[in-house]
This record gives structure tokens, sequence and C-alpha cells, in this order.
């Protein structure tokens, strides 16, 4: 398999737990967003040149974990995620605990510079004291999209608990509304129409309505296997399907309907 083209992304499936099982929070792209554009989505997006810089291992937990590809996925979701829903998995150096909210606010202003370019994840950690919890993110999913497509990424999901005190909102930028949902009704709302929810996201949602809590959602961590869906033709009908060996069953979307 060619990862000749291929963009880096990484996603985050920020959880918390309720009553009525665990709960996921989610954006809306804004509708000139160059992908998935007004769909129901995690909050996430390419990795910068930046969440490369060495630098960085100095900004990080447990940094030697991770090879330098890794490192750089997570510093990106822990980025993308304070960029889009304001929510930041940080500690101040020295201290095992997640920033308060009120230290989260007066943070505000870095969002707005990530969101407008004029930030890097080094600058951030040098500047506040900050160590970023990459070792929070648990390793859920990775999906490569089809060949047939113009623009192609290489996208890696994590999942992880929400900072009990960060509530969540969207930037109003490249998100135009947030909610936290349960995943059953994540589905029933895109089973509705009344939710856009493209085909991998769907996907990684039916897997968390397997879950019972936050924790068993992350205890299901482990292994992962590369999906990168393929057109199967049946008659004059042709079909999106993916690798059984992943864990989502064996699902076949009707391609008129689209990815």
């Amino acid at each position: 398999m060619s990862t000749d083209g291929l963009i880096a992304a990484a996603t985050v499936m920020m959880l918390r737990d309720t009553p009525a099982g665990p709960e996921v929070f989610m954006v809306v792209r804004h509708h000139e967003i160059d992908f998935a554009s007004g769909a129901l989505v995690f909050p996430g997006g390419k990795v910068d040149p930046a969440d490369n810089d060495t630098g960085l291992r100095a900004h990080c937990a447990n940094a030697d974990a991770y090879d330098d590809k890794e490192l750089s996925l997570r510093v990106a979701s822990i980025r993308e995620s304070f960029e889009e829903c304001g929510i930041l998995l940080a500690r101040e150096k020295g201290s095992d605990d997640f920033i308060s909210a009120e230290r989260l606010q007066q943070l505000e202003g870095w969002r707005t510079r990530f969101n407008a370019g004029e930030a890097t994840m080094l600058e951030f950690g040098e500047a506040e004291n900050l160590e970023f919890a990459v070792d929070a993110l648990a390793f859920f999913a990775h999906w490569i999209t089809p060949e047939m497509m113009k623009r192609r990424f290489d996208t890696y999901f994590y999942m992880a608990r929400a900072p009990e005190d960060h509530l969540g909102l969207h930037d109003g930028s490249e998100s135009v509304d947030s909610v936290w949902i349960t995943a059953k009704q994540a589905l029933a709302e895109a089973d509705s129409k009344k939710r856009t929810v493209i085909f991998p996201t769907r996907m990684n949602i039916e897997k968390l309505a397997k879950r019972e809590s936050v924790d068993d959602a992350l205890a299901q961590c482990g292994e992962v296997v590369t999906v990168v869906p393929f057109v199967e033709k049946e008659g004059d009908k042709a079909y999106l399907r993916i690798q059984t060996e992943a864990g989502y069953g064996d699902p076949k979307m009707d391609m008129s309907k689209g990815i």
C-alpha cells in the first residue's frame, strides 16, 4: 500500500461519563471547510510542521515512549482539540493533575492564536510552563482515505477522558456548532437525517455505542488494524467496504449515498 501524497492527520474522541452512557464531544464543520463540510465530526485536523519540533519532547509526558511520528500525531491531536473545542490535555510542569478550568480560561488567548496560525505548541509549552498529556491519549483507530479520492488523509483516531471541569465549546471558525452526545443518540440523529455523519465517523461511533463507560471504552483500545476503504461492485451498484479484521463488522455502504 503506497502512502505517497497522504496528509497526516489526528482526531480525538473526547469522552465523559453520564447516566445514559459515555458522551463524546463533536463539532459541526463549517460549510466552507474543504473536507467534511457541514458534517458532525470529532475535533481534529492536519499535523502541522511545527508539531514535529523535537523541542516538544521536553513538554510531553512520557515522551520517550513514542517515536517522532507518533509524538507529532499526539501533539497535533491535543492542539486541535484545544483549538476546536477548548479542552486542553495538559498539566503544569511537575503536576500530576490536568490544568484547572480557571487556568484554562487564562490560556484562552492562545486558542485564538492557534486558530490564526500565529503560535506553535513549543511556544505555548515554553511560555506557560506546560506539559502536554500525550500519555492520556489511547490509540483507537487508523483510517486512510480510499484511493479513488483526490485528497487523501492518513488519520489516527485517539480517545481520551476529558478533564472534568473543561466544558468544551466550538471555535466558531472551522466549527460552527458543538454537542456532547452519546453514540446511540448520534446514530439515531444520523439515521433520521438530522445530522450528517460521514462513513469513518459513523463506524467509530458504532464502536463507541457498544461501550458502557469511559473506562470501558478506553480498555478496548489496543491493537489497531489500518482501515483503507475500497469499492466493490455488485451488478450495476458500487459499495464501499472495509477490512473485516478491523473490528467494525462487515459494513457495506451504497456509494450512491456518498462517503
